[in-house]
């Protein structure tokens, strides 16, 4: 027995014979409260109902970093060191477990999942982390109490718990702090009390009325226009953007990133600055350029503060027709838009990283390649995905953006002219490897031409989708668009 070994004992020992007041009901309490996890689920569902999108956001990543700490710890160390449980003689009957665990002591699966879903929640929140962490503490602390595992399997298992946490920075990096992004600022008139600013108001897209009344209180010189239930959006757009442009103001919106799309296009084209007022279910374009809440619009409105984005476009070229349409967030075509609807389904209950890789695994069994000339090259492919700048994480569950104004496409793409590829693309995303896979591609490109692709095959944008001409050219509109943002 080396001396870190006797060592380790000596301090189990110690602990055995303490009898620290205050804790003799409650660690034994709370040891068994996180079998099996449940304890850090029912916090997972809590934390996801009462704190929001920070909440939501917190709570995946910690059950992520948690299923990958137990696994790890549970599944490959325990079976690989086999190390005994200590004796418990001379730990006191009152805090002994009624059925002690058989499995390997070394490490402790309870810590790794304590310490993995506290680091995974602080990721995301350091206050709902600072929240959770004694928590999770006594947990740890509570197994070499009740006399099921040695100082160091503790401290192993934790430091595996806060190693999973970290990792799941692999497949799903933290969207970037306000102080975090990169914008340019733009002139914009400033607006006190929103006079000048024509506001519509997509009701389907978030709470209707009383989206219309907060902001009627908060810009009560504004103008806000509501759509109704089956009102035509794009024809009131074209009223308000008109209106703006007349009065030297501005048009704002109050929706989700389609209306975004929408109402950005009709912006740029008219020369008015875009107010966004975050009214829908997601919001990635409000939240990549750091607006997340009403007030915040408000306050830049009032003082003029403003900054450029790009806006993304595509076009029918050569001999085919159709209109022309934008996108401040993505496009895409092949399975990526299916992939997307089956990933925000699942995304709620185990995560985004982990929901990603089921969808991504469900639409590769199921759907057919598309076969597409890329700028001049023919190519069989999977899917393809184009962002409106760059964003992260690599792979194919981007999720988001840090700068809007870089002038880039984002794109990647999943080749199914390889063997296996639909085996190899889905093992790659479990690994983190999808970078030097050799089915998966990416590029930073200007401007993208796809040609040949044929009647049936469809495209997708900032979550509306239709039918994909023969030839198209995607790049940026040489107009920035001007979006209301506190800088």
């Amino acid at each position: 027995m080396g001396a870190l070994g006797r060592l380790d004992r000596r301090i189990f020992a110690r602990v055995a014979a303490a009898e620290p007041p205050g804790v003799q009901a409650v660690l034994p309490r709370l040891s068994r409260a996180a079998n099996h996890s449940r304890l850090w689920l029912a916090s997972a569902g809590a934390i996801a109902a009462l704190g929001g999108r920070p909440g939501r956001r917190a709570a995946a990543r910690g059950i992520a970093a948690l299923a990958l700490a137990s696994l790890t710890s549970n599944v490959f160390v325990k079976y690989a060191a086999r190390r005994e449980r200590p004796l418990i003689d001379g730990v006191p009957l009152a805090r002994r477990l009624a059925t002690p665990p058989r499995s390997s002591s070394f490490p402790s699966g309870h810590a790794a999942s304590a310490a993995a879903f506290a680091t995974g929640v602080a990721l995301e929140s350091g206050r709902i982390g600072a929240a959770v962490a004694p928590v999770a503490g006594a947990v740890a602390v509570s197994r070499v109490y009740v006399g099921v595992h040695y100082p160091a399997d503790v401290l192993v298992g934790c430091a595996l718990g806060v190693g999973a946490a970290l990792i799941t920075h692999r497949w799903w990096p933290r969207r970037a702090a306000e102080t975090g992004l990169r914008h340019h600022s733009a002139a914009a008139p400033a607006l006190p009390g929103g006079a000048g600013l024509v506001i519509v108001v997509n009701e389907s897209a978030g709470q209707g009325g009383s989206d219309a009344t907060r902001l009627r209180e908060l810009l009560p010189e504004a103008e806000v226009r509501e759509r109704a239930e089956d009102g035509d959006l794009l024809a009131l757009l074209d009223e308000a953007v008109e209106l703006a442009a007349e009065r030297g103001g501005a048009l704002g919106i109050c929706g989700g990133d389609g209306s975004v799309n929408a109402a950005a296009a009709r912006a740029v084209d008219r020369g008015v600055p875009l107010a966004v007022f975050p009214g829908g279910t997601l919001n990635h374009f409000a939240l990549d350029t750091g607006i997340d809440t009403f007030e915040s619009t408000v306050e830049a409105v009032a003082e003029g503060r403003a900054i450029a984005v790009d806006l993304a476009r595509v076009r029918p070229v050569g001999r085919a027709k159709g209109p022309t349409t934008h996108f401040v967030n993505t496009f895409s075509i092949g399975l990526y838009p299916e992939l997307v609807r089956a990933r925000e389904a699942l995304e709620g209950r185990i995560g985004k990283w982990p929901s990603a890789v089921v969808s991504l695994a469900r639409v590769l069994r199921t759907g057919r390649p598309i076969e597409v000339e890329i700028n001049g090259r023919a190519q069989r492919l999977w899917l393809l995905f184009a962002g409106n700048g760059l964003y992260s994480p690599e792979g194919f569950a981007p999720a988001h953006r840090t700068q809007l104004d870089d002038g880039l496409l984002d794109v990647r793409t999943v080749r199914a002219d390889r063997r296996l590829a639909r085996t190899r693309v889905v093992l790659a995303a479990l690994t983190g490897t999808l970078g030097q896979s050799g089915v998966y591609a990416a590029a930073r490109l200007p401007r993208l031409r796809l040609s040949g692709l044929g009647e049936g095959n469809a495209l997708a944008y900032d979550g509306e989708a239709g039918p994909a001409p023969d030839d198209l050219l995607i790049d940026k509109h040489p107009r920035p668009l001007t979006v209301y943002r506190r800088r």
